[in-house]
């Protein structure tokens, strides 16, 4: 752990959009993501989970960072390293992924 899983819908075709997330939190967490998981599915699905524990005396937490469904499409690549940071990284700073969206 962390763990984080994107799912993603095949007859969507967003198979490479999916493999594009994972390699830009990889690219900006390295080994402090300990597993990235690509999970094929159907009917329009793509979620973000993580899971993690907040501290080593914990039990391991699964929170949803992102749901397509939910948030009414795909999310900005700073958007969602924001939101595994601030459960992983706290105290990491993302440089330009820190400033303030346009939404």
């Amino acid at each position: 752990l962390p763990r984080v899983a994107i799912t993603y819908c095949t007859q969507c075709k967003w198979m490479l959009r999916a493999a594009y997330f994972g390699q830009e939190l990889l690219s900006t967490f390295g080994t402090s993501i300990g597993e990235m998981a690509l999970i094929p599915a159907t009917g329009g699905t793509f979620t973000v989970y993580l899971t993690y524990r907040p501290d080593a005396a914990a039990e391991a937490q699964e929170v949803l960072l992102w749901d397509r469904k939910a948030e009414g499409g795909f999310p900005e690549t700073k958007i969602l390293k924001q939101r595994l940071r601030n459960h992983i990284e706290p105290e990491k700073k993302l440089g330009h992924s820190d400033t303030p969206s346009a939404q």
